[in-house]
């Protein structure tokens, strides 16, 4: 198993999928004729040209649960070059770790996936339900090509969908929604010299934020649950275009993280009534949705959720862990959806996004192990 995990990692990282731009055919293409040579129905779904993305079912005789695994072939750029000790596209094998560009996030959890279902197919497939393999781009993007596409399609919507992630083989089941909001403020230009000729755009706006960020600090102390909180980040402030001119038009985008039992209609509509309230000519400011998704939580006593703690102390010996998520899965796009939704898989948080970045070998197998006893529990 290990020879087999480590063999198909090497080939991931050799197949680059960084975004920019975001390309996924070559390493698609790879995973869609693996699992096609297993025996599974392959669908290579793509709604943008150069970012496919490959889904592969297997039904058993029985009528059981729809069970998916997911995990994204896209990465993040190399970055600085020199700050790489080997050749990111070149898997490097030392002191039991793999080194390489998405070899943690998310190439690990990918040749898990593709070890497992292999080793499922070999064993003859599932007794009951049906078994989807996605593997998706655009997800370093936030883009809507990938899982969404998926979703809105209609083409995966399974009781449980299982997210390659970066846990150390423990679990996250629980994830906080995030809103994307701009704000523009309009005012009117004039000379440096005479400001009061003008309608200070950037000052309106910092009227506009200081309000918020009040409002904030206050509302949003005390919206927790359990390691979650509720937060608020103005993470893109732009205005003017000359030192010596008065501004006539000022952004900011602002990133609203939500507790599960939060929406993203209700928070935008807060931050709207705070922006309202704060009387600025309704003619010179508006507020716009970017995008937003709601945040979820599966039941710690869900069929999904006891499959795994049970594999893991099977496996293991140990209890799992139930880890907070800093940031955002494509299982957002299923938040709505009343299913569990569960992100698994080896390695650890802080490599992703890094240079010379590793997964544990002994993990991928520890990974492997307990998610073919979770399928064997759920689908026989």
């Amino acid at each position: 198993m290990k020879k087999e995990l480590v063999s198909i990692l090497t080939d991931l990282i050799a197949l680059p999928s960084p975004y920019p731009p975001g390309t996924s055919v070559e390493i698609c293409a790879y995973a869609a004729k693996r699992l096609k040579a297993a025996g599974y129905k392959v669908e290579i779904a793509t709604k943008a040209k150069g970012v496919d993305n490959v889904v592969a079912r297997r039904k058993g005789k029985a009528k059981g649960p729809v069970i998916a695994f997911n995990a994204h072939v896209d990465t993040v750029g190399v970055g600085e070059r020199a700050n790489w000790k080997s050749d990111p596209y070149k898997a490097l094998v030392k002191g039991g770790l793999v080194y390489g560009l998405g070899a943690g996030n998310c190439k690990g959890s990918m040749a898990v996936q593709l070890w497992l279902a292999e080793e499922i197919a070999r064993r003859g497939g599932p007794a009951k339900g049906e078994l989807i393999f996605t593997f998706v781009a655009d997800e370093e993007n936030l883009g809507p090509n990938g899982m969404e596409f998926l979703r809105k399609s209609g083409k995966v919507r399974p009781d449980a969908l299982i997210l390659g992630a970066q846990t150390e083989n423990n679990l996250i089941v629980a994830e906080r929604g995030v809103l994307w909001a701009r704000i523009t403020t309009k005012g009117k230009a004039a000379h440096a010299g005479n400001p009061s000729a003008g309608d200070n755009a950037i000052l309106r706006m910092m009227r506009l934020v200081g309000a918020l960020q009040s409002y904030y600090d206050k509302a949003l102390a005390t919206r927790t649950a359990g390691a979650m909180k509720s937060t608020v980040n103005i993470g893109m402030f732009h205005g003017g275009h000359n030192t010596n001119v008065v501004p006539s038009a000022c952004t900011v985008e602002i990133d609203r993280r939500l507790l599960p039992d939060e929406t993203v209609k209700a928070a935008f509509a807060e931050l709207k009534k705070v922006i309202d309230g704060v009387g600025e000519p309704k003619s010179q400011y508006t507020v716009e949705f970017l995008t937003g998704t709601n945040g979820f939580f599966a039941p710690e006593n869900g069929a999904a959720v006891g499959a795994f703690e049970a594999a893991v102390k099977a496996r293991t010996g140990r209890k799992p862990k139930f880890l907070n998520a800093t940031g955002v899965s494509d299982g957002r796009y299923y938040a709505d959806d009343g299913i569990e939704i569960i992100n698994f898989g080896p390695g650890s948080g802080a490599q992703g996004h890094a240079a010379n970045e590793s997964v544990p070998i002994s993990e991928m197998v520890e990974a492997a192990e307990i998610q073919l006893d979770v399928v064997q529990r759920l689908l026989g």
